[in-house]
């Protein structure tokens, strides 16, 4: 009877550590996976101890982050932020859900892979009166063109 016992006791432990080498080898192929984009982060400002911006609110996704809009005028705003992009360069529009306003390009201080700060002054004038503006940062694709990793941020 103890023998039973033993052999039993034996097989369940063998059982267990079978499985715990199962697990460790997932954890690696699991590095392999490619994640998903990450949709665009808003955070509230006073919560990391940044200076007070007029939306209140942070933006951030893969290649930008730290991004805040100052309302300076009627029409007139600062972006300022940091972004990972290539060479340094990326680009903004500025659209009304419909049309595309303003676009241009900017260049930050440092290029990927590294975080390089940005800051440039906006001007743009709704064309429809109750019309709500969005800037959309965004890095251009080497390859066509495209936009890639777009940051939307409603204009206050």
């Amino acid at each position: 009877m103890m023998r039973k016992i033993y052999y039993s006791l034996l097989i369940v432990i063998a059982g267990c550590n079978t499985a715990d080498k199962k697990n460790s080898s997932n954890e690696n192929t699991t590095d392999t996976i490619k994640s998903l984009p990450q949709p665009a982060i808003v955070l509230d400002s006073q919560s990391l101890n940044t200076d007070t911006v007029s939306s209140n609110k942070i933006y951030a996704n893969d290649r930008f982050r730290e991004v805040t809009v100052v309302k300076q005028s009627p029409g007139k705003f600062i972006v300022k932020g940091k972004a990972r992009v290539f060479e340094a360069a990326f680009s903004w529009v500025v659209e009304d859900g419909h049309n595309e306003i303003r676009s241009g390009h900017e260049m930050a201080d440092a290029g990927g892979p590294a975080w390089g700060n940005f800051s440039f002054t906006l001007a743009v004038v709704k064309a429809r009166p109750n019309s709500i503006l969005n800037l959309i940062l965004f890095e251009a694709s080497a390859k066509d063109g495209s936009r890639q990793s777009e940051l939307h941020i409603p204009l206050p």
